[in-house]
């Protein structure tokens, strides 16, 4: 039995959470959902699309995440539903609260991963290493759940997605105290984040500042994208931390990465060289980022992104 640990951001479902419960789907594992704050509504979405159970706690230190009321509630229920793995995203507060529930359970961990196959009731994952040189295959030993963290974009979604009838379970958790308090959160985030989209458009240092980035806005404004950027760009206050995609950023797998200007160091390689498919501009020809690009371009960004952008439209229209 596979358990998903849900994640929700402004009252819906994330993306990566479908990806897990449509993975565990249709390996014809049973599948459950461990849910934490939100609502009935969230609760009654799951469990007619894939969920055969949805472990609903809801508590008032659980409708914000911290580290410590995810960890301890997925502590108290794990046991409670003895899986035989349980997946959660590999997102800022996955890595965060699976390592936690991991030593507390006293059972493996394997995070970071971006391949995901099935052995009867186990599971068996990859994940890179050495800055995306490599792939390790992981293998659980032992007794105890195994957990495992996937990248966002890693799995897919089944079409047409799994119907169910599931039964929600409301559990009651007596839960604190708690050393941190969370203020209310503030987002001026419109586009979606890096580690979720689909398409990104990122940037370097070679856009030379932070108005010019208005050039790839307006191309991920006709995809859909996100926006992301370069350390270097980060670095120099073109960009918010938020965007940065690399080692020291966030890791992504989107189905298209456009990279303009940006060079490809190798930490930068390291935050999206599983994307799908990888496009790049740049007016070096001996540029990195062309040895893993499924598609280069060699010129001005200031010239073709503008080109590609009425392309687009075009082709939408």
């Amino acid at each position: 039995m596979v358990l998903v640990i849900a994640e929700t951001k402004s009252h819906q479902i994330k993306k990566s959470t479908w990806e897990l419960i449509h993975a565990a789907c249709a390996s014809g594992q049973e599948t459950q959902v461990l849910l934490m704050g939100a609502n009935a509504g969230l609760a009654e979405e799951l469990a007619s699309q894939g969920a055969q159970k949805v472990h609903w706690v809801e508590h008032p230190s659980l409708e914000a995440y911290t580290n410590e009321a995810y960890a301890q509630a997925s502590i108290a229920i794990i046991p409670l539903v003895a899986p035989d793995i349980v997946l959660a995203t590999h997102s800022a507060s996955g890595r965060d609260f699976m390592p936690q529930v991991a030593a507390r359970l006293d059972v493996g961990l394997a995070s970071d991963c971006t391949q995901l196959q099935w052995s009867g009731a186990k599971a068996q994952v990859s994940r890179p290493v050495y800055a995306g040189k490599a792939i390790v295959d992981v293998e659980f030993l032992g007794k105890g759940p195994q957990l495992i963290t996937m990248r966002s974009n890693a799995l897919g979604l089944l079409h047409p997605a799994p119907k169910t009838q599931g039964n929600i379970i409301k559990h009651t958790l007596v839960l604190g105290p708690f050393p941190t308090k969370m203020t209310p959160l503030q987002s001026t985030q419109a586009r979606p984040d890096v580690t979720e989209a689909n398409i990104i458009v990122s940037g370097g240092r070679s856009l030379k500042n932070a108005q010019n980035f208005q050039i790839l806005e307006n191309l991920a404004d006709v995809l859909g994208a996100a926006v992301g950027a370069s350390r270097a760009a980060v670095d120099a206050g073109f960009r918010p931390h938020q965007d940065q995609v690399g080692q020291t950023g966030k890791v992504v797998s989107p189905s298209l990465y456009i990279a303009c200007g940006i060079s490809g160091a190798i930490q930068h390689l390291a935050g999206m060289r599983t994307s799908k498919v990888i496009v790049a501009i740049n007016t070096d020809p001996e540029a990195p980022i062309f040895q893993v690009a499924d598609y280069g371009m060699v010129g001005d960004l200031f010239t073709i992104v503008p080109l590609l952008t009425e392309a687009f439209k075009k082709l939408k229209s």
